[in-house]
């Protein structure tokens, strides 16, 4: 647009030169010649526009925005138009307590009240695009800091909304999940009305109060030396009963052999442990007296 304005005007200039008689007469040809030029070159550019990937081009007239969006590529338009570019690639926001890490310098982090009165921190990212269609509305209506005006305010009021729901430990543990698809379905409604898609949204961390925290340690080291006790005692248990088995098999061994041993058969096992002792040669057997118990003498030396 300033070429074609500028080309414009050497062109006036040019042709009124044109009309002078003094010595400033004979610039007027290259005068008009190069304003010729620049008012093509000039309504060229103004009239090509280009679009690159992920984006969409908002076409403004007189100050009115048009509700037709340009797509990506090279398109011809109205050299008095003026097109604005809109990103409708995936976008984050996030706020977290941590330096740096946030979309926001220092503690960014979302502070709620649980149901049990607690102040609990959530960092949370959302992950959101601008629907192409809504482009004109949002540049209308909201401006191109909707990540401020909307995504931001919006996702922390309903946060708060819905932590009221939760005690700060469910919350913490086994509601999580839960509490994340719940924001998730109240914030994505408010966003489709504002021509922005949510497409997820991640409870990154949830900061409990210290005494909280500490009362939680605790209760997790009691389940913890619980369940250690216990298999203790089931391990005695378990000990007790094999020395009870072992008990009794030996008490069943026992007498069995008390019963089952008869004169005859302890007089039958000590004739066969006295040939044993014969057949060695370091021993000899001299059986003595008239009792059933020999005298044995070992006669090596």
């Amino acid at each position: 647009m300033f070429l074609l304005i500028l080309g414009i005007l050497l062109l006036i200039a040019g042709i009124t030169i044109a009309r002078r008689t003094d010595n400033l007469r004979r610039y007027s040809i290259p005068l008009r010649v190069v304003g010729l030029l620049l008012a093509i070159a000039g309504l060229s550019s103004a009239s090509i526009v280009q679009i690159g990937a992920g984006e969409v081009g908002v076409k403004i007239l007189y100050g009115r925005v048009q509700n037709d969006v340009l797509g990506s590529g090279l398109h011809f338009i109205n050299p008095l138009m003026e097109v604005q570019k809109m990103d409708i690639k995936t976008q984050n926001y996030t706020m977290s307590a941590v330096k740096d890490e946030g979309a926001k310098e220092g503690d960014d982090a979302i502070r709620v009240l649980t149901s049990d009165g607690l102040e609990v921190v959530i960092d949370l990212t959302v992950l959101y695009k601008v629907l192409p269609a809504d482009a004109p509305t949002i540049l209308r209506e909201t401006g191109l800091d909707y990540t401020d005006k909307i995504v931001r305010p919006l996702t922390r009021t309903r946060i708060r909304d819905n932590a009221v729901y939760y005690d700060a430990v469910a919350l913490y543990s086994s509601k999580r999940d839960e509490f994340q698809h719940r924001i998730f379905e109240s914030i994505t409604g408010d966003f489709q009305k504002r021509g922005l898609l949510l497409e997820q949204l991640l409870v990154r961390n949830i900061t409990l109060p210290q005494a909280v925290k500490t009362s939680i340690e605790q209760k997790m080291t009691a389940e913890q030396d619980a369940q250690k006790m216990e298999y203790v005692l089931q391990k005695e248990s378990q000990e007790a009963q094999r020395k009870r088995v072992e008990a009794q098999g030996i008490a069943d061994y026992q007498r069995i052999i008390s019963e089952s041993l008869t004169d005859r058969q302890l007089q039958y096992e000590f004739i066969k442990a006295q040939l044993e002792i014969a057949k060695s040669p370091n021993a000899k057997v001299i059986i003595m007296g008239k009792g059933s118990t020999p005298l044995m003498v070992d006669t090596k030396n």
